[in-house]
């Protein structure tokens, strides 16, 4: 679920200004599950730009105060949410870890980085949600430390179903900044892509494990 629709479409908006989402649907790029995909997020790159990431931090925590209230801890899902999760954290003034995808294999063999206690609130941060089974991973880990988790935060979700349905499984709740409408309604008005490109990114939403770019 979008926080609201100026927000959506003013994230979506930062986001193409920067080329972290990059567009491609005559040359798709292979993810890493093996799926062709026309459209590639790497929501990182805002953290090279400070008004940007500023607007995503800022937008990000009054959400979360608004919704939540002050968690007890912020924590950052590995390694693309680590960078946003630490400046909400800061914001916030609140302490802040972070979720491996696995436990390390050496040392202390965390999985969870960082101080965190039983019992206390908290709420997640993520950078992308696809199929929401990556992020979905940090929330067990959290479970299993018996934390409290609030709810989760995202700058941007593809809006696959199948991530619904994960969410819903797991009794989580998702909001994110902007989503694909908002980011296809942009790129649109701003003649980033043409109608013919619309199409067929819209046609591999609707069904993108069989998509193919013929």
């Amino acid at each position: 679920m979008i926080f609201n629709k100026q927000t959506a479409r003013q994230t979506a908006q930062v986001l193409l200004q920067v080329n972290a989402i990059k567009l491609q649907p005559t040359n798709p790029f292979t993810w890493a599950s093996g799926w062709k995909s026309p459209i590639y997020c790497d929501n990182r790159v805002v953290l090279s730009y400070p008004p940007i990431r500023n607007y995503i931090r800022e937008e990000m925590s009054k959400f979360i105060e608004e919704h939540y209230g002050k968690p007890d801890v912020i924590a950052g899902v590995a390694t693309g949410a680590i960078g946003i999760g630490m400046l909400v954290a800061e914001y916030l003034g609140l302490p802040f870890i972070y979720v491996r995808p696995e436990a390390k294999g050496h040392g202390r063999k965390n999985q969870i980085e960082g101080h965190i206690e039983s019992g206390q609130n908290v709420v997640v941060v993520e950078d992308l949600i696809s199929t929401g089974k990556s992020s979905l991973n940090a929330v067990k880990a959290l479970k299993e430390a018996n934390v409290n988790v609030k709810g989760m935060i995202a700058i941007f979700s593809y809006g696959f179903d199948v991530a619904k349905e994960n969410f819903e499984k797991a009794n989580i709740t998702l909001h994110t900044l902007s989503n694909y409408e908002s980011l296809l309604t942009e790129a649109a008005s701003s003649n980033y892509i043409s109608e013919k490109e619309i199409e067929t990114l819209s046609r591999w939403n609707a069904n993108p494990s069989v998509w193919n770019a013929n």
